[in-house]
């Protein structure tokens, strides 16, 4: 397995795996023990990095995680996060942001006994909270960092600004953003700040939430419980007309005996191959997919690659907001 280096000494493997599928947003779930398997099977194809977070499942999606890498401990990274409160009308629901430094100590302590592990390998603040000074929230992490409690410090979907704020307080490892060829905002501020700090890059959904691996249509039927339900760009209309960059990927797979979505995962790979570098994190429940995803490694897109299919996806007009407005408005802060 190639490995990459998130900031300037975090190694994972070149390809992580996203989790929250297996108990998050994603309904269906799969059962508990196949997902164990499916966890453990990864670590085998030499997958060492590992995303969840307490507001999956909620709390089930750390307690899956950490049983079934217990037996690799040493061996694998694990990204979690903390920055949500349980709605107090319904414990189940996560609705109201809180990252105040006493919670984040709490959601710590609670983070490493679900993990099963001794520290935090990478905590992120999973949304900007605009109560708190992200000083203070760069501040708490580097007390549990001088603790013992985490070892590196991340971002999700933060602004410049409150990147370069929080850096300077605590170094940032990692920003996870989503990013691909369904999203490619990150490329107008973002990632030029990340080279210039040396702050690794973790796109969430590369493959646009399902989208860019050629297995959903216009005519896919999305249980009432499936997050994509709700949001504007997976409406049948938008599915129809973004089938066009889907209709590209195949097409330059065949040339390359690739899926889309190895396309897809080969062209965010070679965006920023060296340190600090992006690793995607694709999830998955099922082995087939794992497997494909992983192919995506087994070649290389060469700048003439990349130029031609930017050239050809700047051509279409992609349908549809990636978020309702009430979600929208916590990215980007």
């Amino acid at each position: 397995m190639q490995k990459r280096t998130l900031g300037k000494k975090l190694e994972v493997s070149a390809l992580g795996l996203g989790c929250m599928g297996m108990s998050f947003s994603y309904a269906p779930f799969p059962d508990k023990k196949d997902m164990i398997a499916l966890l453990r099977t990864a670590v085998e194809r030499g997958v060492t990095f590992f995303d969840t977070a307490e507001v999956y499942g909620p709390l089930k999606n750390e307690e899956l995680v950490g049983e079934a890498l217990a037996p690799f401990r040493g061996q694998v990274v694990i990204a979690t996060k903390f920055g949500w409160e349980a709605n107090p009308d319904d414990g189940n629901k996560w609705s109201a942001l809180n990252s105040r430094p006493e919670h984040i100590g709490q959601v710590a302590e609670a983070s490493l006994r679900r993990l099963r592990v001794e520290a935090l390998d990478l905590f992120y603040q999973h949304r900007v909270d605009l109560e708190v000074p992200i000083e203070d929230v760069a501040g708490t992490v580097k007390e549990l960092i001088a603790e013992g409690k985490v070892k590196h410090f991340g971002l999700s979907e933060a602004g410049a600004q409150t990147i370069r704020r929080a850096h300077a307080v605590q170094p940032v490892t990692a920003l996870q953003s989503e990013y691909s060829l369904f999203w490619r905002q990150p490329e107008t501020e973002i990632l030029p700040l990340l080279d210039e700090l040396g702050i690794g890059f973790v796109p969430f959904s590369p493959l646009g939430r399902g989208f860019l691996t050629g297995k959903m249509t216009a005519d896919t039927k999305f249980d009432s419980t499936d997050f994509r339900s709700a949001l504007p760009r997976f409406s049948e209309e938008n599915r129809k007309a973004n089938q066009a960059l889907v209709d590209l990927l195949t097409n330059f797979g065949a040339q390359k005996k690739a899926t889309p979505a190895q396309i897809a995962l080969a062209w965010l790979l070679a965006k920023k191959p060296k340190t600090p570098s992006i690793v995607p994190i694709p999830g998955t429940t099922k082995l087939d997919r794992l497997d494909e995803n992983l192919g995506a490694l087994d070649f290389e897109l060469t700048p003439e690659d990349l130029d031609a299919i930017e050239t050809a996806s700047s051509h279409i007009e992609l349908k549809g907001a990636r978020y309702p407005e009430s979600l929208e408005k916590l990215a980007g802060r």
